[in-house]
């Protein structure tokens, strides 16, 4: 774990010298800043006077690190830039798992409308892109085994309800993506049971039709159990397939029967205003297939383009860097990077310190090369943590400093950043049960309106280690804040989400890290800073001694600095220069 330094001194100084001078701002000037009374604001908080340094070392100037939210200064960030929000299919994503998320009715279970009331909320944080976990019927909590693809669950809404959130959502410039769960369905779809039934009355040697039931092509049945995946039907001397669950029987989708099923399911859905599936459990629709599954989403995407020229899709290959690259051969847009993300991804490490910001950017250069390299046109997906993983908080130990700095690394990576809900309020989750990685949403600690009760077999005493949202949003140094401001930064530039990265060696060294982004004609720079130490960057004479700051992230309210062509970098920040 790294070790924070806490010194306070020039802040004061500063704080001292503003009261006398009279120096302050109303409190509206102020990004992501409540209205707070009785304060002073104080601008340029930060490290100057720092020696100029030819390249890359440490330095021992002091700085404001350590002032936290109790003390009455409010510090002002000068590098608010207009937005510059593209539209197209590189948007800043926020993954909901509806059942809870925000419940609209008093059941205790999260629900459409609850999502449509939250709107604002996800917009002012800045995405433009809702990933729903499943919403079609299903009889789990979690809705991965669907029984009827052409509806909603009842306990989240009607199809009315959805209507209603893709509207909203359009109205606010938010692309809606889906779960579409092809993998498997439930064992209590239409399909399988009418499947079931056929097969129950077969005669002991007599072979399936398909012709007389359809449905038996739609699954994956055999006379022998093939392996532990296999499951007896109920009354036959037939298996099944069923790689996560005996209740989830697997789909056969070398049954052109069946595609041509899932052609009307996905038009069903873009018809009622869908921009988007997220796709459940790719590489497993044929296993250890990687041609076949590749074939299986190029085909799907295909047809989809040709419904929607811009629709969009993102598939779930939880894999090694290696073997995601080989998916992007399906030219579909974007495998979720399962590289960067849990708690052994680059993402965590990097962010606590385990691994230098210099490998960091190379990783990053590695994942542009080895993805383009399938699909020059694929938009990377990463993330750091999501519903089948251990919270951020729990990896990185509820250390909200490196929890900022692992936002920070997110949001400085190439593609569309996938963020779970609550990951910017650093919410817990408690060992592998699954429901404890879906609790309710902390929209307040002291308001329980629209508060959901969770998974029923979730653990209970799973205690927050950080405030609800209402009370992160009234703390100007709040992870919620440092999340508001990382997602705008990547709304003013939209080179970081789109620009080819080239890494600048002469200013890379250990935690240091200076890369460029190009993105048609125009370029900037990110100076990462992951170590305990502030430290400078001497840009002159580097080809880049032109460029100016146009925003940063800080850990306490820390300013960055550029003068004399030195960049002072306090401890754990990055700064974007243009």
């Amino acid at each position: 774990m790294k070790k924070k330094r806490f010194i306070n001194i020039v802040c004061m100084f500063i704080l001292v010298v503003s009261m006398l001078t009279g120096c302050g701002k109303d409190n509206s000037e102020v990004e992501g800043n409540p209205d707070t009374s009785n304060t002073e604001l104080v601008e340029g908080v930060g490290t100057s006077g720092s020696e100029s340094v030819e390249g890359v070392e440490s330095s021992d100037s002091e700085s404001a690190e350590g002032m936290d939210s109790s003390d009455d200064t409010i510090y002002v960030y000068d590098y608010e830039q207009e937005l510059n929000i593209i539209d197209d299919n590189y948007r800043n994503y926020y993954e909901i798992f509806v059942y809870s998320f925000y419940d609209s009715d008093g059941d205790g279970i999260g629900d459409l409308k609850g999502v449509t009331q939250k709107l604002d909320y996800i917009a002012d944080m800045g995405f433009n892109g809702i990933w729903l976990m499943p919403i079609m019927p299903s009889p789990t909590y979690h809705k991965y085994d669907v029984t009827d693809y052409y509806n909603i669950d009842e306990a989240y809404g009607t199809l009315d309800d959805f209507k209603e959130l893709v509207d909203e959502c359009h109205a606010r410039g938010i692309r809606l993506i889906i779960d579409l769960v092809m993998n498997h369905s439930s064992s209590q779809h239409m399909w399988f049971k009418e499947a079931v039934t056929y097969l129950n009355g077969l005669g002991e040697n007599e072979e399936p039709d398909s012709s007389v039931c359809p449905y038996v092509d739609y699954y994956h049945f055999s006379k022998e159990q093939v392996n532990g995946d296999w499951y007896k039907v109920n009354g036959a001397s037939w298996y099944y397939e069923g790689v996560f669950w005996s209740e989830m029987p697997d789909l056969n989708f070398s049954s052109e029967a069946l595609k041509s099923e899932f052609e009307d399911i996905a038009k069903f859905w873009i018809e009622l205003g869908v921009d988007g599936f997220r796709m459940d459990a790719a590489m497993h629709f044929e296993e250890s297939d990687i041609s076949f599954n590749t074939e299986t989403l190029n085909w799907l995407f295909t047809y989809c383009k040709s419904l929607n020229p811009d629709f969009y899709m993102v598939s779930e290959v939880w894999a090694n860097e290696s073997a995601i690259a080989s998916y992007y051969a399906s030219m579909t847009p974007s495998m979720f990077n399962f590289d960067a993300g849990d708690a052994e991804g680059k993402i965590i490490k990097t962010a606590k310190g385990a691994t230098k910001a210099e490998s960091f950017v190379q990783v990053m250069l590695k994942y542009q090369e080895d993805f383009s390299a399938s699909n020059p046109d694929y938009i990377d997906a990463p993330f750091i943590t999501n519903h089948d993983m251990g919270r951020v908080a729990n990896a990185l130990q509820s250390n909200e400093d490196d929890l900022k700095m692992a936002c920070g690394m997110l949001m400085t990576m190439n593609g569309s950043p996938f963020v779970y809900y609550g990951e910017e309020i650093g919410m817990k989750s408690k060992g592998t049960k699954d429901e404890n990685k879906r609790l309710p949403m902390v929209w307040s600690d002291t308001d329980t309106t629209g508060i959901t009760n969770g998974p029923k077999d979730a653990d209970s005493g799973i205690t927050m280690s950080f405030p609800g949202v209402e009370q992160q949003i009234a703390d100007n140094f709040s992870l919620l804040n440092y999340y508001k401001r990382a997602v705008r930064l990547r709304n003013e530039n939209p080179e970081i989400a789109r620009g080819k990265i080239e890494i600048v060696d002469s200013l890379t060294d250990g935690y240091l890290a200076f890369i460029t982004k190009t993105w048609e004609d125009s370029v900037i720079g990110i100076a990462y800073n992951n170590s305990d130490e502030e430290m400078t960057l001497s840009l002159t004479g580097s080809g880049y001694e032109g460029m100016a700051i146009r925003g940063y992230l800080t850990l306490h309210g820390e300013v960055i600095t550029l003068e004399d062509g030195t960049l002072t970098l306090p401890a754990d920040s990055i700064c974007i220069l243009k």
